[in-house]
C-alpha cells in the first residue's frame, strides 16, 4: 500500500509539525493538514491512469459521465457511466490495432472541447501512448513549435481545423484522424470480443511514463512542454478523491474550460473518475453558460475569473433569468480573483461557495485548493496543501536560506507528488527550475496563514497574467520593436478588474513614424499568441528616449 500523507504522529519529526498550519519548525517548510491518501499500488507497480480510474474508482452507474450541452435540449450527446469504460476501450482496441499505436508513441490533439476528447484520453493512456493536446486558437506557427516539441506519431484534430496542421502531417493519411468523422465514431463502438475484452494491464505502463505533454510558458514566456507522469496525474485525482465531501447525489460539473488547458485537463479527468457528470461546452459565454446551470442542473462550475468577475456583475439579473438554485460552488483558477469581486459575487449568489485553488502546470494544476463551504469563507485565500505536497517560503533575496513562517511572504516553493517530471528536450530550463532536493521554484509571492491556508500576493517573475493566459512582457516588446515605425518599447502590467492585468506598452516612434495607437494594437493583434488569446493592449505614444524598461 502506498500512503501519500503528512509524516505519522509516531515520527521523529511529526511532533514539530503544527496541525493547525502544517508549519515544521525543524525543517522550516509546510506539509498538507487533510486527510491521508492511501494507493492501494506501490510507485513501482504498472499501472496508467485509466487502469487506475476503471480498477480503482470504477463506476458503473447510468448517470451521465460526459454531456454536450451545445445541441438541442431535445437532443443532447450524452454517455453513460455504465458505457464509458467500453468505449474507452474499443477506442484503444482500434487505435493499438488498426494504426498500430502503442506504448512510447506520441499524439498531438488540436480541438475544442467534446465528449469525445476524454475518452480520447483515457484510450491513449491506457495503450501507453503519450497525449499533447493544444489550443486551436494558436497560430501555425505556435502549432509547429508545440509539434516539434511533443514528436507526435499522430495527430487528432476535427475537419474545422484540419487546415492548421503542417502539409507534411496532411499528407500523411496514417497520421491523421478527424474527430468528427464517422470512422472515429466507429472506433469507439467496436463490438467484437477482441474490443470488449481488451486489457489495458497486458502494456505495462510505468508510473514515471510521461502521461502528457501540456504548454506553459514557465518563467520565459516561449512555449515549453510540460511532462507530467501518470503518476502525477494518479496522485492528483486520489489526492481529490480523499478530501471530496460525501455527497447523495452524484455532482454535476459544467467545465466552462478549455481542456487542453491544465485546469480543464485535470477537472474533467478527476471528475469523470470520481463519477459526476462532466458538462463540455465550447461556448464560455454568460448567457450560454447561466442558461447550461438552469437546463442541466449543474451543481459546480469551472471557470476563470472573467466569468466569475461577469456573474458577480449580473447576478439579480441572471437570477431573474434563469434557475440557478442547484448551483452549490464556482471552482476558480487561473488568476487570482480581487477580494472586491469575491464579495460582490457572494452579495449576489449568497448560496454559492467560491473555491480558488493555486498551482501551476508544472504541478499537475491544484497544488492547495479551498474545499467545503467553511473554506470558502476565508476570504482571498487559494486553498490548504492537497495530500501528497509540501510547501516552502522563501526570501527570493536569500533563496539558499531558510524557509519562511507563517505570515511571512516570499516566493512560493512546491515539492511532491504533483511536481512535473521536467521540460521536454529541456534539461537546462528543468533544472533551472527544480533543484536538487526537488523544490519546484513557482516564481510566485505568497505566504501561509496560521490555518495553513495560502494567499497569493503577486508575480516575482517576469509575466502578465491575462485572463488566466501567460503574457511575456520581453516577448510582446521584442514583437513591437520588429515593426518598421517602432524605435523602442517596454511592456508593463496594469490592474484589471475583469482580466487580472492588462498589458500596457509604452512605444517611441522613429523619427518621422506616424504610426498611431490603432495601428499598434492591430499589428500585435494579428501576430502570434496574442491573436489567440484575445489580448487587449493598451498603446501610449511617447516621444524622445524611452526609460522604462520591462525589468521592473
Amino acid at each position: 500500500m502506498d500512503t501519500q500523507n503528512p509524516p505519522h504522529s509516531s515520527s521523529p519529526q511529526a511532533s514539530s509539525i503544527d496541525p493547525k498550519s502544517g508549519f515544521c519548525c525543524k525543517t522550516k517548510t509546510f506539509h498538507s493538514i487533510r486527510p491521508a491518501v492511501t494507493l492501494p499500488f506501490l510507485p513501482t507497480a504498472p499501472i496508467s491512469i485509466t487502469s487506475y480510474i476503471f480498477r480503482f474508482l470504477h463506476h458503473s452507474s447510468s448517470s451521465p459521465a460526459l454531456l454536450d450541452p451545445t445541441v438541442s435540449l431535445s437532443y443532447r450527446r450524452v454517455i453513460l457511466h455504465s458505457e464509458l469504460e467500453s468505449r474507452v476501450k474499443s477506442l484503444a482496441y482500434s487505435l493499438h490495432h488498426e494504426f498500430r499505436l502503442s506504448k512510447g508513441d506520441r499524439a498531438f490533439i488540436l480541438s475544442l472541447n467534446s465528449p469525445e476528447i476524454p475518452i480520447l484520453y483515457l484510450a491513449l493512456f491506457a495503450i501507453g501512448v503519450l497525449v499533447s493536446p493544444s489550443n486551436p486558437a494558436n497560430t501555425p506557427a505556435e502549432i509547429l513549435q508545440q509539434l516539434r516539441l511533443s514528436k507526435p506519431a499522430v495527430a487528432f484534430t476535427s475537419s474545422d481545423d484540419v487546415h492548421k496542421l503542417p502539409s507534411f502531417l496532411r499528407r500523411r493519411n496514417k497520421t491523421l484522424i478527424l474527430l468528427d468523422s464517422p470512422d472515429f465514431y466507429k472506433m469507439m463502438l467496436v463490438e467484437s470480443e477482441c474490443g470488449c475484452d481488451f486489457d489495458f494491464r497486458s502494456f505495462q505502463i510505468s508510473q514515471s511514463d510521461t502521461a502528457a505533454i501540456l504548454y506553459s510558458s514557465g518563467t520565459t514566456g516561449s512555449f515549453k512542454g510540460v511532462e507530467l507522469t501518470h503518476r502525477n496525474i494518479i496522485s492528483s485525482i486520489a489526492g481529490s478523491h480523499a478530501t471530496r465531501p460525501v455527497r447523495k447525489t452524484p455532482a454535476v460539473i459544467l467545465c466552462a474550460l478549455p481542456v487542453f488547458h491544465v485546469y480543464g485537463f485535470m477537472v474533467c479527468l478527476r471528475e469523470v473518475a470520481m463519477g459526476g457528470t462532466v458538462v463540455l461546452t465550447k461556448k464560455y459565454n454568460l448567457e450560454s453558460i447561466l442558461r447550461n446551470v438552469d437546463e442541466l442542473k449543474v451543481t459546480h462550475l469551472a471557470a476563470a475569473p472573467p466569468l466569475v468577475v461577469a456573474m458577480a456583475k449580473t447576478g439579480r439579473v441572471a437570477t431573474r433569468d434563469y434557475d440557478l438554485r442547484s448551483l452549490e460552488a464556482v471552482f476558480c483558477g487561473g488568476a487570482q480573483l480581487v477580494n472586491s469581486v469575491i464579495q460582490s459575487f457572494w452579495r449576489e449568489f449568497p448560496g454559492v461557495a467560491i473555491a480558488q485553488g493555486y498551482g501551476l502546470t508544472e504541478t499537475t494544476a491544484g497544488a492547495t485548493r479551498i474545499i467545503g463551504p467553511n473554506e470558502s469563507r476565508v476570504l482571498g485565500s487559494v486553498g490548504r496543501l492537497m495530500p501528497g505536497c509540501q510547501a516552502k517560503i522563501v526570501d527570493p533575496k536569500t533563496p539558499n536560506g531558510p524557509g519562511l513562517p507563517p505570515l511571512q511572504e516570499g516566493e512560493i516553493w512546491i515539492r511532491g507528488l504533483y511536481v512535473m517530471k521536467g521540460y521536454a528536450g529541456e534539461k537546462e530550463a528543468t533544472d533551472a527550475i527544480i533543484d536538487s532536493d526537488g523544490w519546484l521554484r513557482t516564481g510566485d509571492i505568497g505566504y501561509f496563514d496560521n490555518e495553513g491556508f495560502l494567499f497569493y500576493v503577486e508575480r516575482m517573475k517576469d509575466l502578465i497574467k491575462y485572463k488566466g493566459y501567460q503574457v511575456a512582457p520581453a516577448e510582446l516588446e521584442h514583437l513591437l520593436q520588429s515593426h518598421p515605425d517602432i524605435a523602442d518599447a517596454a511592456v508593463i502590467p496594469y490592474p484589471d478588474e475583469d482580466a487580472g492585468q492588462i498589458p500596457v506598452a509604452f512605444v517611441v516612434r522613429k523619427p518621422g513614424g506616424l504610426i498611431n495607437e490603432t495601428q499598434i494594437i492591430d499589428f500585435v493583434a494579428n501576430q502570434g499568441k496574442y491573436k489567440s488569446c484575445q489580448i487587449l493592449v493598451n498603446i501610449m505614444i511617447t516621444t524622445g528616449q524611452l526609460m522604462l524598461k520591462s525589468s521592473y
